[in-house]
């Protein structure tokens, strides 16, 4: 679905992403690891358009390099930022509602998939966004972008600053968005959660993709881990 060839991405003049290639399949959780400053999240931000960049970033076969952000997500890939960033005055419903896109209206996802997945939100469906614990944000993030209807979703530490509890459910939710047909591209720097869930595994470092291979190959390889994962 997403094929991503020798990109570059610049934040002004600073060179940031060194040739990254990669791809992600229909159907599949695919984990990109690694340290703070690997160039992950600007992966990210490349792929939606956010940053300067270069080379190639085909979805569904059509050549998306450059377009805006809006406009991809109006594609059907959907993003969740690392900084929750959710509308603080409005109430959790509303910031449901502001998830929808004309391609979601019969989509494969209603409010009360999401109060069933998150009995949380259904509590506190009418109270300010705002107001919400740090846990209960990060689910209200990830629900609003599925209120998209995206056939990818790309997760940007989706686990930061959570209790072990909420970690555990995050990764049953994203579980739950493969058993729908959604392809995820999990941005993380918590090893156990990727390697249990993820169909395959990247790590980067310095701009590029260092390792590529399945979650067991990477757990046997101690250099690769020490290198560029572990701190």
């Amino acid at each position: 679905m997403l094929k991503i060839n020798n990109l570059h991405a610049y934040y002004g003049k600073s060179h940031v992403l060194h040739g990254v290639e990669f791809d992600v399949n229909a159907g599949e959780i695919v984990a990109l690891l690694g340290r703070n400053g690997s160039g992950r999240s600007t992966t990210a931000k490349a792929i939606m358009g956010l940053v300067d960049c270069e080379g190639s970033i085909a979805w569904k076969g059509q050549n998306i390099t450059g377009k805006k952000a809006y406009e991809v997500a109006h594609l059907g890939i959907g993003y969740v930022p690392e900084n929750r960033d959710i509308f603080p005055t409005l109430t959790v419903e509303q910031n449901l509602l502001l998830g929808q896109k004309g391609r979601a209206q019969k989509g494969r996802w209603s409010f009360d998939d999401m109060y069933n997945m998150f009995p949380r939100l259904k509590e506190r469906q009418h109270t300010e966004a705002g107001v919400l614990s740090g846990g209960e944000q990060q689910m209200l993030t990830l629900c609003r972008t599925l209120m998209g209807d995206p056939d990818l979703i790309i997760i940007d530490e989706p686990t930061e600053g959570l209790a072990p509890k909420i970690v555990e459910l995050v990764g049953q939710y994203l579980k739950t968005l493969k058993e729908r047909g959604i392809s995820v591209l999990l941005i993380e720097q918590k090893l156990t959660i990727a390697m249990n869930i993820s169909d395959r595994a990247l790590v980067m470092g310095h701009g590029s993709i260092v390792f590529q291979g399945t979650p067991d190959t990477l757990r046997t390889d101690a250099y690769i881990r020490k290198e560029w994962l572990e701190v």
